[in-house]
């Protein structure tokens, strides 16, 4: 670690603090890092910010809690009636604002209009398994699938349902009827979006009559509107400015273990990443644990040489990191045969994944000493995401964190798939593993399945795993949050302080 400290320094200077402007108990302010981009919940996949904000307008059948685990929403209960089909139980008490019921026919609408081409909807891939909604009674609704889908609950609780009426002659993407616990009040783009508490809400009162979301993109200013009192809740902040609010005494700090996993993806569609050796090479040659340590204090884990941890179903807790070894890393770089003159290029989006730019520098200086003339590209987060997706141009190293809310194998594992557009990777070995680990419902035959996949991943290293992203938080002192490492940001897991 000789060269880090030229590398890392020093993070945020000291902000002046003034004393708590406390807001009335009724109110909770919310800080985003980053845009709420739409209001249909059909339209959007990211669970940080739109669907974050839109699950307090929109019910879903089911929820998943802080703990991680599901709760029962407008679905009370659900079952699988065999290896195809799903039942799904719900309450009958449930309306939207105008007074459509939250009924199976709505249901049925809902997952209609999401698998509907004409929609084109963002989250459409979720539900292409889905071969028939059928309406038993306006209590229970019947899901048949052309294969299995074991995660199909879980993805359900990332779905949420619009009121069918209403959204044939309004515009979901920039209006909305609320059938959740808020309705919105004002949205503001760019700036802030405030919530009212729904009077017509049939479930349990909440906590907080307004809520209100901030965007505020950096993180330094997220800590001073914090310690200013200007907000309650903020993520994604420094591990530095975790000890530092809560040395302030205003407001306090912490970080849990997330579901995302941050490492550097290979796209092996390009010379030399199409070489394995050369992508194992590059693993022996990054002290994966002494970036915990200088950057994030310890509080992240090291990957157990896979994407998923250990939240996940389907986790391999047999697989064991790379270990450092440059002198490995040098003997497979000369063995590969690659010509380690030739400039390689590393992507790091901006501002997207918690102090990010910093691991990138360590990861280019350690892969620097080992022979790799590389070459670093800073870009905002939709840049990246261009050219990760759309132009399919993608670099042949770049810093990405992924995470699935399902926290099921199959769902994170897939973004690896041969065919898959986020995968950059076509391992026909791999792929049939996923398949097999989806056509059945049997869990110690699916561990099997993904346990072999993890294994094979590991071994061809069509990434340098890293670490574990914690989810790191801030709050005032004027309420308590039950924190989760699943990105949902939701006024519902926070309670006032008495």
């Amino acid at each position: 670690m000789r060269h880090w400290s030229r590398i890392i320094g020093a993070t945020a200077a000291v902000v002046a603090v003034s004393l708590p402007v406390l807001a009335s108990a009724e109110t909770l302010t919310i800080a985003l890092g980053t845009n709420v981009n739409t209001l249909d919940p059909h339209m959007s996949a990211s669970v940080g910010t739109d669907l974050s904000v839109l699950s307090h307008i929109y019910p879903s059948l089911v929820i998943r809690g802080p703990d991680l685990k599901l709760q029962p929403a407008v679905a009370k209960s659900w079952k699988q009636v065999d290896d195809l089909t799903w039942r799904f139980t719900l309450v009958d008490n449930a309306s939207f604002a105008n007074g459509e019921k939250v009924d199976a026919e709505a249901v049925k609408w809902n997952l209609d209009r999401v698998r509907d081409p004409k929609v084109n909807a963002r989250i459409k891939a979720w539900f292409d398994l889905v071969k028939d909604v059928k309406v038993v009674s306006p209590t229970e609704i019947e899901v048949t699938t052309s294969a299995p889908y074991p995660a199909f609950a879980d993805q359900l609780s990332m779905f949420f349902l619009l009121p069918p009426q209403w959204a044939a002659s309004h515009k979901p993407a920039t209006e909305t009827l609320s059938g959740g616990r808020y309705e919105l009040a004002e949205n503001v783009p760019g700036d802030h979006i405030t919530l009212k508490a729904n009077p017509k809400w049939w479930g349990e009162k909440p906590a907080f009559d307004t809520v209100i979301f901030r965007n505020i993109p950096e993180s330094a200013s997220r800590v001073a509107a914090l310690l200013a009192g200007e907000v309650d809740l903020i993520t994604s902040i420094p591990l530095t400015e975790v000890k530092r609010i809560k040395d302030s005494g205003n407001a306090t700090a912490g970080s849990v273990p997330s579901t995302r996993s941050l490492f550097i993806k290979f796209n092996t569609q390009k010379p030399p990443f199409d070489n394995k050796v050369f992508r194992q090479a590059l693993n022996y040659a990054v002290d994966k644990q002494g970036i915990t340590e200088a950057i994030f204090d310890g509080a992240a884990d090291v990957s157990q040489c896979q994407v998923l941890s250990p939240n996940y179903f389907g986790f391999n807790p047999d697989l064991k990191p790379y270990p450092y070894d440059p002198a490995k890393a040098q003997q497979l770089l000369k063995s590969s045969g690659v010509d380690l003159s030739q400039p390689i290029a590393l992507d790091v989006p901006t501002g997207v994944y918690l102090q990010g730019t910093e691991v990138a520098q360590v990861v280019a200086d350690q892969l620097t000493q080992v022979g790799l003339n590389l070459k670093i590209s800073e870009m905002d987060f939709s840049t990246y995401m261009n050219k990760y997706l759309r132009s399919r141009e993608l670099a042949p190293m770049s810093v990405l964190a992924q995470a699935w809310p399902t926290i099921d194998a199959d769902g994170l594992l897939t973004l690896f798939a041969p065919g898959n557009q986020y995968a950059y990777w076509d391992n026909a070995a791999f792929g049939k593993l996923l398949e097999q680990g989806r056509s059945t419902t049997d869990k110690a035959a699916r561990q099997g399945f993904y346990t072999k996949a993890t294994a094979l991943m590991c071994e061809e290293a069509p990434a340098l795993f890293l670490y574990v992203q914690p989810a790191t938080y801030g709050t005032s002192k004027r309420v308590s949050w039950a924190a989760r490492g699943d990105d949902w940001v939701r006024a519902f897991d926070l309670k006032p302080v008495q």
